[in-house]
């Protein structure tokens, strides 16, 4: 991973004020009062008042914007920011952001911590939406609009003009920034409409469909929307096609930027060209998007904090894309899967709806046993930061190399992420996200958290109420009703180095699992030898082979595959499989 080199100038240089994106110097010294930022909107941009997140984004170059190396830098590359919660901000009335504990930024906690130097400075003003929801609560979140929930790039926030100052906390001084524009749309809005209705343009073989859903909308108190990006198969769209109706993969994914495994239309390459090729199954692919106010996808789950997110899938989304599309509505027409947190979805939606798919292939999931929640305990844990010993605190990794080194630590992402927001609000964060769908909820109708956000000492009450969304736990307490329909049908797959540690559950799972009778869960585990997150044994054409005979050998009596299942559509070689022998529970 690329760091950014911060250039740090110890000159004792006069403060700055920096009114309306012109910077002007004024003397500031030490003992004076602190470093502070003051920051507006005009009512011309917004006329009425805001509640959101205000940060101040300071970078040691002006390209990209201040904003955008916040944005890509993530845990370990990001430049300094520091964010604080503000409450019907009115137009022309300044709020000011200073250093007190209600202002918190990473990787400098405190404005204080901060170098002296000079810098490129930019304030943003998250924009939240206030629900009023079906279940009393009232809570302020932003509404994503196309964006994946990612705040220094949603359509909508405010942001100021990059300035150059040089800042010092010793020497104190106030600096004056105004938010002079909104951010734009990142997809077409239907004329009209709000830019959660927006859906990427369509192409021959992409089409995009977006629902409003009744359930949601009645959860959120908000209208909210639900889409798909559906990939169709070579020869779909001839007329002698017309009567043909095909199987459908479901791709689970982070909200997708992209088209369906990457695809476009006289694309060069491999999959593109094997996609519109005689040798690719005729199958269709639909991947959803369910951005929502906590991330950028829901986990496709019902969940107490984002609303029934796993019904609105099953129940609205999924009709509404067979009625668009001729797609052949029966279970051994239908599977799933996916990578990461498209793995763990994909494994819900087989397990939490198990009538509904034939088979799951999962890759590289998050956490399917919170005994191993990347690396802490949950439910045995002191502490998810710290392994407690008698005279040494260790901190825990929530990222590595292959080669064992630490990329971050559980703290440092927690940390970044309550910068980001708190209330698990982040937007962009991997725990809070879990918070909110696995847990109940807490004070003021926000995520309870599963352990202090500073300290990281864990809430064993709140994680005793996570056992119904641990897999694990979910599928012994219930293997007597959904036995009968998953034994045999799902396939797991990931690197014993998994950057995240999520190999760990899933070996833990192949252990437990094993102990399952009536029937016997008889599912697959395949292990990538020192191989990181992201390790599959397929190519993408590979596994939607695999996935589509598999469909047609579940086919019910009197169903053909000969249309939609090509004689060029070899199986491939099955690939070696690496045994594990599974860790046992802490």
């Amino acid at each position: 991973m690329g760091r950014h080199g911060f250039r740090w100038l110890a000159a004792a240089l006069a403060a700055v004020v920096v009114m309306g994106g012109a910077a002007a110097a004024s003397a500031g010294r030490a003992g004076s009062a602190p470093l502070s930022f003051r920051i507006a909107f005009p009512s011309a941009l917004r006329p009425g008042p805001v509640t959101g997140r205000l940060f101040v984004i300071v970078a040691p170059t002006a390209s990209p914007e201040p904003r955008l190396q916040a944005d890509l830098g993530g845990v370990t590359d990001t430049v300094p920011f520091w964010g604080t919660d503000v409450t019907g901000m009115r137009p022309g009335r300044p709020v000011t952001l200073t250093d007190t504990p209600a202002v918190y930024g990473y990787p400098f906690t405190r404005l204080r911590q901060l170098r002296a130097g000079d810098y490129w400075v930019q304030a943003l003003l998250n924009v939240y939406t206030v629900f009023h929801r079906s279940d009393g609560s009232v809570v302020a979140l932003h509404l994503p609009c196309g964006d994946g929930n990612d705040l220094f790039v949603s359509p909508g926030n405010l942001v100021s003009s990059p300035v150059r100052v040089h800042l010092d906390p010793a020497a104190g001084g106030t600096i004056d920034l105004t938010l002079t524009r909104a951010l734009p749309q990142l997809q077409p809005v239907p004329p009209g409409g709000t830019c959660q209705q927006g859906n990427p343009p369509d192409s021959v073989h992409v089409k995009h469909i977006k629902i409003l859903s009744r359930l949601l909308t009645r959860f959120w108190g908000h209208k909210m929307y639900l889409g798909a990006d559906v990939l169709l198969p070579a020869g779909y769209g001839n007329p002698g096609n017309a009567g043909l109706r095909y199987p459908v993969i479901w791709n689970q994914t982070h909200f997708p930027f992209a088209n369906p495994f990457g695809f476009t239309e006289h694309g060069t390459d491999a999959f593109s060209r094997w996609w519109l090729s005689r040798s690719a199954p005729r199958v269709i692919i639909a991947e959803i998007r369910h951005e929502n106010p906590y991330f950028d996808d829901s986990y496709a789950v019902n969940s107490a904090n984002l609303g029934p997110y796993g019904d609105a899938i099953t129940k609205e989304l999924m009709p509404a894309v067979g009625r668009a599309f001729r797609i052949i509505n029966a279970r051994w027409a239908r599977t799933v899967t996916g990578g990461s947190t498209g793995g763990w979805e994909a494994l819900a939606q087989q397990v939490y709806y198990p009538a509904l798919y034939s088979g799951a292939w999962v890759f590289y999931p998050d956490p399917v046993d919170f005994h191993y929640f990347q690396v802490p305990d949950i439910y045995a844990d002191p502490n998810a930061y710290l392994n407690l010993h008698a005279f040494v605190q260790v901190p825990r990794p929530a990222a590595r190399l292959t080669s064992g080194d630490t990329i971050w630590t559980t703290a440092q992402e927690n940390h970044w992420e309550l910068a980001l927001g708190d209330h698990g609000r982040s937007g962009l964060g991997q725990w809070d996200i879990w918070q909110a769908v696995y847990g109940p909820q807490g004070p003021g109708g926000y995520p309870a958290p599963i352990w202090d956000k500073v300290t990281g000492a864990i809430h064993h009450t709140v994680a005793q109420a996570w056992l119904p969304k641990d897999i694990d736990h979910y599928l012994h307490a219930n293997w007597a009703k959904a036995g009968p329909l998953l034994t045999g049908r799902i396939h797991f797959f990931v690197g014993t180095e998994d950057t995240f540690f999520l190999n760990d559950a899933v070996q833990l799972l192949q252990q437990q699992t094993a102990s399952l009778t009536g029937p016997r869960a008889r599912f697959t585990f395949q292990y990538g030898l020192n191989q990181p997150h992201g390790w599959s044994p397929y190519t993408p054409q590979q596994l939607i082979t695999i996935m589509a005979r598999y469909m047609a050998a579940h086919a019910s009596h009197g169903a053909t595959s000969t249309q939609w299942l090509p004689p060029g559509a070899a199986l491939p070689a099955t690939p070696g499989t690496y045994q594990l022998t599974p860790p046992t529970k802490r």
